[in-house]
């Protein structure tokens, strides 16, 4: 099997003291496993190892000398290469906490490898709501969105607009089926049709058979259960086949500041998503967005899955720090326990099914005469509170969770 794992020079940042006993091999070593050639390198690729370490410069030891080592790898979308870097980091090289992962097969294959151990996987970026259902781990947390959140947020807005006919254009894995998956059953339940659906490869480049069923199906909306590069390019080819221009509105579930950027805002304007973060939304998220844009190799803003790499890498370093260990049996139940503030995310807290809640905001991507300038592109319609935004957690079905 070829492993393209791409190690990052050995990043230490700490005080010189030595850490706890308790700290495996003297030090906190973090593995940022991403997709850093493919469709999500924009959104998650190098930027994510440069979130990874500022939280490990903000943690700045967490005031016991506690040494923290940031490295990372290309999974390349593909589960048997993410499995294989995951058990040598488990096994050879001592890591012990795995953050990002988007790619729900990807996610879930590296679920069940750090499922009783002692590594901790914080899947800021996995999208699958099983990681926190059926296949929830005690080792595991969830940080950003998932498809139940995605799902259902999504076809609400478009509901309440009026938008109760549907066709989904689907990436054909994990992510994109259970995307679909919820929407359907949120719109069915609440008295819409889904007309039409049809599956796509992750890394489409031509979408035009997909875009004229999607034309004759007649449906008010065009959902977009898909990331990354086919998103982007499948809204811009949705313009070239004048998709809005007959009166369909086409819905992103999965989209980022990133692909907006790339779509430009001709293509993307009206163009309706929901966002965990947003850099332009207060004074701390602006600090850390051009922060981030500064970083070596960045000059852009940060996505939410960036920013839920910093996020979820900071509470789990804090979490060591509290504890005095680096075991996910001492950590992650720590982490369920820490405060319901967080900087970038707003009111948020780790449920017992390890699910971080926090607020989802509805926002439409404005006009080239509305925005200021490059990244500017949002504006807020509404915000959904953390008690609302995700799946109950008696609806789940993790088996953690007593009845």
């Amino acid at each position: 099997m070829r492993s393209t794992c791409i190690a990052a020079a050995a990043l230490v940042l700490a005080a010189a003291a030595p850490a706890s006993a308790e700290i495996s091999g003297g030090v906190v070593r973090i593995g940022v496993l991403n997709d850093i050639s493919g469709v999500f390198q924009d959104t998650n690729g190098m930027g994510s190892v440069e979130a990874a370490r500022m939280a490990a410069e903000d943690f700045a030891g967490g005031g016991k000398g506690i040494k923290v080592e940031i490295v990372f790898a290309d999974h390349q979308n593909k589960p048997d290469v993410g499995s294989a870097i995951a058990k040598k980091w488990l096994d050879v090289d001592g890591v012990d906490a795995i953050v990002d992962v988007p790619n729900s097969a990807v996610g879930l294959a590296v679920n069940t490898i750090a499922r009783d151990t002692a590594m901790t996987f914080l899947a800021s970026a996995t999208a699958t709501s099983d990681l926190t259902g059926k296949s929830c781990s005690p080792n595991t947390v969830q940080w950003v969105n998932d498809t139940w959140a995605t799902g259902n947020t999504t076809a609400a807005a478009m509901m309440k607009r009026g938008g109760d006919t549907w066709f989904f254009a689907t990436v054909n894995y994990a992510l994109g089926h259970g995307i679909e998956a919820e929407a359907t059953n949120y719109i069915t339940a609440h008295g819409g049709k889904v007309l039409g659906a049809s599956r796509h490869p992750l890394g489409t480049a031509d979408f035009s058979s997909l875009l004229l069923q999607a034309q004759s199906s007649g449906a008010k909306v065009v959902g977009l259960a898909n990331a990354g590069a086919d998103t982007i390019s499948m809204v811009k080819q949705a313009g070239e086949f004048g998709l809005k221009a007959s009166g369909q509105s086409l819905i992103a579930f999965l989209a980022f500041i990133n692909d907006v950027h790339a779509m430009g805002l001709k293509d993307a304007q009206g163009l309706l998503l929901t966002e965990s973060f947003y850099w332009d939304m207060n004074d701390e998220s602006r600090a850390f967005g051009r922060r981030f844009s500064a970083r070596p190799g960045m000059n852009k803003m940060p996505s939410s899955n960036q920013a839920g790499v910093y996020s979820a890498t900071l509470a789990y370093l804090r979490a060591v720090a509290a504890t005095g260990s680096d075991d996910a049996r001492a950590v992650v139940p720590q982490m369920k326990k820490q405060g319901p503030q967080d900087g970038l995310f707003g009111d948020l807290s780790v449920r017992a099914d390890g699910r971080a809640i926090h607020p989802i905001h509805l926002f439409e991507v404005k006009s080239a005469a509305e925005s200021k300038g490059p990244y500017d592109y949002y504006k807020l319609v509404a915000t959904i509170p953390a008690d609302q935004a995700f799946r109950p957690m008696a609806e789940g079905g993790c088996p953690m969770v007593a009845k």
